[in-house]
């Protein structure tokens, strides 16, 4: 779950991190006041969950209280890459000598937590590693022992800072790694690290992301902060997303959620770890048009599959369904035969002359192909390729059209 700018910072301050001067705000007359408190040049940053806001409006400067509230005023009724903005974070505009970088997150490759460095903040990060290398610096934190100070100020010394600035950073690292912990977080990232004229070290703009899994033993400590749990994604979810989400929610076993609504005809429920991406990749590829992506595994209960199933069918628009998985070791096929099945039948829906597909194989595969031969749904088991599947889907669907 990615948080805020503003929740970010608050929980920074909470473990004495420098953050700037500043005030969230939700109309023009409270930008205003605000601008006026602080007293000099001030920054307003919508508050929105996409990224890359700066470049498309979602970051002003004023150099006064009336252009603080007339730029509220636009800002306001504005929408960022889908999201509305609904409150701003006006903060004193900072007066910058250096960008610097620092973050926590995991490097996917070694499997294991990282802490990163540069001395070129205010950019992408990943842009700075392509582009220049040479400027950023890292370390693999050993599990058994954690991010030692040691490394803090190895880090600290490979970006050529003055002393008392290099001991600022390395307690801003070691604070930085210990929310990253505590949070169970997937990414803490200050980008940029501002050095100020005065030489102080500051959050300019801040960002933390909480796995979702942990989200049930984080929600007291994010509830002392005042963030609460919501639907992470690059846009707002749409009605489809939240229900399917309440469905996942309601049942804590097995995986039968994660879903992305789009425009096609083609309802989707995929399972293969992260072989559902390539089957709905495969899909697209032999010219389909899902309706959504739907990922099911870790053995989801009949109630789970049913209801998403029935979610999928009354979906506008639908007009065939795929049920495509791996070879299950871990899910039951005939679970998933009997979600789907009773969904139909539940919607007025004959088995036998709607277009549905199903390719699935693992633990109780037998039983579930009685149950979809008794319907009359045709099923493909582990010697059809899962390609082979998403296309034979397409076709199916040419077929009806």
């Amino acid at each position: 779950m990615r948080l805020y700018e503003c929740e970010a910072k608050n929980i920074f301050a909470a473990y004495n991190i420098p953050i700037p001067q500043g005030k969230i705000i939700t109309t023009p007359e409270e930008a205003r006041k605000a601008t006026k408190e602080i007293g000099k040049k001030a920054a307003l940053k919508a508050q929105v969950l996409a990224t890359g806001r700066g470049k498309v409006g979602g970051v002003k400067f004023v150099s006064n209280p009336e252009e603080a509230e007339s730029a509220a005023s636009r800002m306001l009724k504005t929408r960022i890459k889908g999201y509305s903005v609904e409150q701003i974070l006006v903060e004193e505009k900072l007066e910058m000598k250096q960008e610097l970088y620092v973050g926590a997150t995991y490097d996917e490759v070694e499997k294991k937590r990282i802490i990163i460095c540069s001395s070129m903040g205010g950019m992408d990060i990943n842009e700075v590693s392509q582009k220049h290398p040479e400027k950023i610096f890292k370390v693999l934190i050993d599990p058994f022992i954690g991010f030692q100070p040691y490394q803090a100020k190895e880090l600290s010394c490979a970006l050529g800072l003055p002393p008392q600035i290099s001991r600022a950073i390395q307690s801003i690292m070691l604070k930085l790694w210990e929310i990253f912990v505590k949070f169970d977080a997937t990414l803490t990232e200050i980008n940029p690290l501002v050095l100020t004229k005065e030489d102080k070290l500051i959050v300019c703009d801040a960002h933390i992301e909480i796995e979702d899994d942990a989200l049930f033993r984080q929600k007291k400590r994010l509830e002392e902060f005042g963030i609460k749990e919501r639907e992470d994604k690059a846009r707002p979810p749409t009605k489809f997303e939240i229900r399917a989400a309440e469905i996942d929610r309601a049942d804590y076993r097995g995986v039968a959620g994660r879903v992305t609504e789009f425009d096609g005809n083609l309802g989707l429920l995929i399972g293969a770890g992260g072989g559902s991406l390539t089957t709905f990749d495969a899909v697209l590829n032999h010219g389909g048009k899902p309706a959504n992506y739907c990922e099911v595994g870790g053995n989801a209960p009949v109630g789970k599959i049913y209801n998403l199933t029935k979610l999928i069918l009354t979906k506008q628009g639908v007009k065939g369904l795929a049920v495509i998985t791996n070879v299950y070791s871990n899910s039951r096929v005939d679970f998933l035969a009997r979600g789907a099945i009773k969904a139909m039948l539940e919607l007025g829906i004959d088995p036998k002359r709607y277009p549905i597909l199903f390719r699935s194989a693992g633990a109780f595969e037998e039983d579930g192909y009685a149950i979809l031969r008794k319907y009359g749904v045709k099923y493909y088991g582990r010697e059809t390729p899962m390609d082979e599947a998403a296309r034979l889907a397409v076709e199916m669907m040419k077929e009806k059209e």
